[in-house]
């Protein structure tokens, strides 16, 4: 079945700490969740209602997606859906989905279902039947409500685009609707109810974002990176952030900090992002002599810009010379403190070569290393 959608995203989310529809959330503005979930499921064209300031921001948050376009809303709610109506094309009866844009958690199996109800139906909602025990009062009890029959409604809301438009035309003036099934319900109509989904909760108080974190769907990755340097004439060497006197350092462009780079290269990996040579290349004179630590936090940010985490760390240092077992507390502090992980999610261990190739001949230095992310799936 073809259907429009109109997003309602003009409010001001002053509760949960304001513009919460342009906030990121697994990566994504939250407005973007819902366009893109109502594009997926087939919608012909999503209406996205903003703030009359809002639509560049709009335009920035949907920024690559088709088959939308912004439209400013009004003061209210309604004034705001019935901005949207006006914007619809197509034929007058075809099926309209209203939905917040503050529920981002939206699912195609829901949209699937409204649209089946709708057919001999002014309108449907997705609902949840009230679970929990409803009490009256302010400061104390004032008595108990009876539950049964009671729904707690979401949305997406459905109706014949006609038939809403008719129902708001007819709405008293001074009334302010919370939803548009209260609208159709006024004008006699009949709304249907199907089953809802608890995880299409609406982002209101600040709080609301870490709960929406925990419920998107993730997958767990690891990558894996390695690095090398030869040694040359200096007196200290840099591991794993941590500045260590030795009668040699490490060759190379940057400050030759084999750990890091090997880490670096491991979280991008992971993210299938390349590694660090296409990030900072060593022909650039921009990176001769920088820190590496500026590596790792560049990788850590672009997992973070895409609402990955990182989980855990594990690098080995491959050398004869120096002794890592002094130093690898420090190592892993500043580890930690870098990429913002408990200690006891970064290891750092060290081995030798027995003497045997490039690192037993003490020619170089080399590090693998291991990193564990979760990205949204």
């Amino acid at each position: 079945m073809t259907f429009a959608a109109i997003v309602v995203a003009a409010g001001s989310g002053s509760r949960a700490g304001g513009d919460k529809q342009w906030r990121p959330l697994g990566g994504r503005p939250v407005v973007r969740w819902s366009v893109e979930a109502l594009l997926k499921a087939g919608a012909e064209e999503v209406i996205v209602v903003v703030a009359a300031d809002g639509l560049d921001r709009a335009a920035e948050a949907l920024g690559g997606l088709e088959g939308w376009r912004a439209v400013a809303g009004g003061a209210e709610r309604a004034d705001s859906v019935r901005a949207g109506l006006a914007e619809l094309t197509g034929v007058a009866d075809r099926p309209v989905l209203v939905h917040d844009a503050a529920r981002p958690l939206l699912s195609a199996d829901v949209i699937a279902r409204l649209l089946e109800a709708l057919p001999g139906a002014d309108g449907a909602i997705a609902a949840l039947p009230v679970s929990d025990t409803l009490k009256r009062g302010a400061d104390r009890i004032e008595g108990t409500v009876d539950r049964s029959g009671l729904w707690r409604a979401q949305t997406p809301q459905a109706f014949r685009a006609d038939r809403l438009i008719a129902a708001y035309a007819v709405r008293p003036e001074g009334s302010a609707p919370t939803d548009e099934a209260a609208v159709v319900e006024r004008d006699g109509g009949v709304v249907r109810l199907v089953q809802g989904d608890p995880r299409l909760m609406k982002l209101t108080y600040p709080e609301d974002f870490a709960m929406a974190e925990a419920l998107i769907p993730r997958q767990t990755r690891v990558g894996q990176g390695f690095d090398a340097h030869r040694w040359g004439p200096g007196e200290e060497v840099w591991l794993c952030g941590v500045s260590i006197p030795h009668d040699q350092t490490l060759i190379g462009h940057s400050d030759a900090d084999a750990g890091l780079h090997a880490l670096t290269d491991a979280v991008l990996g992971a993210m299938g992002d390349g590694d660090i040579g296409d990030h900072f290349p060593p022909t650039d004179p921009k990176w001769k002599g920088a820190a590496s630590e500026q590596f790792l936090i560049h990788a850590v940010e672009r997992l973070t810009a895409r609402g990955g985490r990182l989980v855990n760390v594990d690098v080995t240092l491959i050398c004869e010379r120096p002794k890592v077992k002094p130093h690898r507390e420090a190592m892993r502090e500043r580890l930690a403190e870098i990429l913002h992980l408990p200690r006891d999610a970064v290891s750092v261990k060290a081995t030798t070569m027995e003497r045997m190739g490039f690192t037993g001949r003490e020619e170089g230095l080399a590090a693998s290393a291991l990193a564990t992310i979760e990205l949204p799936a």
